[in-house]
Order: C-alpha cells, then structure tokens, then sequence
C-alpha cells in the first residue's frame, strides 16, 4: 500500500546550520540580551553567556546552593526585571530565583501552585513572569498530565492561571513584539497555543495557532508572525506560520544533535541560534560526555522586540 501522508517539511526552505560552540551538558531556553547569546547550560547548574568570539562565561552559578526541597538545582527558562535583575527557573526546587550581580534570592515560592518541575519562562516589558510547567514528573517516569500556566507579578506574587484551563506540557513560550499576545507549545499535545494579552497582564482567548508533526519544545517568534519551534525527536527546528504551514527548517543528524530550544539574536535579530544535544534524560550522562551544543543560521526575517 503506497504511503499518502503529506511530509509537512515537503514544501519548506531547507537551512543549514554551523556549530558555534560546544562541551556544554544540555544547553536550554537560549536568550539573546545585552548584545550577546545566554543559555541554561542545565545539568552544570549554570547559565553562560557566549562572548563574541564564542568563549562561554559563566553568569550565574547555582552548583553551590543548597535546595530548598532535596533536589538538584537545575536552572530552565530566565529573563529579565525592569532594573536589570534576571530572574530564572529553579526547575525541580519549583522556585523562581532572582539575581542582582552578586547574590542569588528567592524571587517566588511556586510550590503550592506547581503540580511537577517547572520549565521554561519568558519576562514581560513590566517585569511579570509567565513561567510553564510540565505538570508532572517526567524524569521519574509519571504520566504526562494537564496543568496550568503560573503568573508571577513583579513583586513576586505568584497565581496558576487556572481561568485558561490545563495545558498538556507547556513548554518553550513567548510574548509577541506588541506584548498583545503570549504564545506557547504544548509539548504533549503536539500543538502551538496562542493566548491574548491585556494592558494589565492577564490572558485570554486560548486557542491553537498551529497543530505540529513533532513534540515542540523551546521557541521563539519573528516580527513576521512566525513561531520557530525546536523539535528533538524530527530532528529539526522549524517555523510554524498560524494554521501549521512549515515554511523553514533547520535539520539536524540524530546522531549529533537533538535541537529543543531556539532564538533570534544577533545585531539585527536575524540569526536563528540553536541549542542542542544528547543526554537529556541521563543528567550523569551528560555531564560526563557533555555533548551539548551551539549552533547558529541567518534567517530572512528578524526577531524585533519579542521576548525572549
């Protein structure tokens, strides 16, 4: 029987990346900020930043702290306060950590309102998080299940956005250039979701920007309305224009690396940077083979001020 099922990447622009940098664990939720590429460099419980000539220095170091609940301190999504401070995601501790330079301080408590290990997280222009959770824990094998997305104001005050219903692994997420919309992947469902935002904040009017052939993981948008996912499993990275049109991909070898996390950066924010690797599950691992990896492509269209 002749297979008929339509390739979703037939159709779209092939990209070919290089490697930038490498000797990272699994590297995550990459930023660009400051003139220069940051990421989650996660199981050395670090975040770098990337300095011109690609050397990585390391910015904040959370392989001294002492956890608050037993587990290790694994840094995902993080962003930045209006003052400057960055603020991350301590993922299994269910904390948001904040950072002025020198000292690290609890930033929120998401314990009472967090269902599993928090993730990623994008910071909007009046300083409010919008932090996704997988809702369950994945790394001891439980069952993927819905939970909501957590709000945590610039003071700290955090609340589940109960009013949007579950989310099946929210994941990577991201506020449009206008800051009127939020999107997100939901990891589990294989769907881009995208939300209204107001002037005070709050969401609404969930729906599905675009269905996807693949689990997405991390993502960013450009001004064009596209949303560039990352996609382990394909392997590939791919933008997504709203109804699920695949116009560009990024493919990656399996056996070199597994692209979760992506962003636009750069001096005129058009070269997609790809964080990739191997050891996801493993935490050991990868920090024994450290087969994390950089990896950078122009693009025809700029990321603008959307955040991350």
């Amino acid at each position: 029987m002749t297979d008929t099922t339509a390739d979703p990447f037939a159709d779209a622009r092939s990209l070919t990346p290089h490697q930038l940098s490498n000797g990272y664990t699994w590297p995550e939720c990459p930023r660009w900020h400051d003139g220069s590429l940051w990421f989650s460099d996660m199981y050395a419980h670090r975040i770098v930043r990337l300095e011109a000539d690609g050397t990585p220095r390391t910015v904040v170091d959370l392989a001294r702290r002492t956890s608050v609940n037993g587990t290790e301190v694994i840094p995902g999504g993080f962003g930045w306060l209006p003052d400057g401070t960055l603020v991350v995601t301590s993922m299994h501790e269910r904390l948001v950590l904040a950072f002025d330079g020198e000292h690290l301080t609890e930033h929120a408590d998401l314990r009472d309102i967090a269902n599993g290990p928090v993730n990623d997280m994008v910071v909007d222009g009046d300083g409010r998080a919008y932090v996704t959770q997988l809702g369950f824990d994945l790394f001891t094998g439980e069952a993927p299940r819905d939970s909501p997305l957590l709000a945590v104001e610039p003071d700290g005050t955090a609340r589940a956005l109960t009013e949007l219903d579950g989310f099946m692994g929210a994941n990577g997420i991201a506020v449009t250039a206008d800051g009127r919309r939020v999107v997100t992947a939901e990891a589990f469902a294989n769907r881009i979701t995208v939300m209204d935002r107001d002037e005070q904040g709050r969401l609404s009017g969930r729906r599905v920007f675009a269905t996807t052939p693949s689990l997405p993981d991390g993502i960013c948008l450009d001004d064009d309305g596209g949303v560039w996912a990352g996609m382990p499993a394909v392997p590939a990275v791919a933008r997504f224009t709203e109804g699920g049109v695949v116009t560009d991909i990024v493919p990656f070898d399996a056996g070199q690396a597994l692209p979760p996390a992506c962003v636009l950066g750069g001096a005129d924010r058009s070269t997609l940077f790809v964080c990739a690797g191997l050891d996801v599950m493993d935490w050991a691992e990868s920090r024994k083979n450290r087969r994390g990896t950089v990896w950078q492509v122009p693009v025809r269209v700029s990321g603008g001020a959307a955040r991350p």
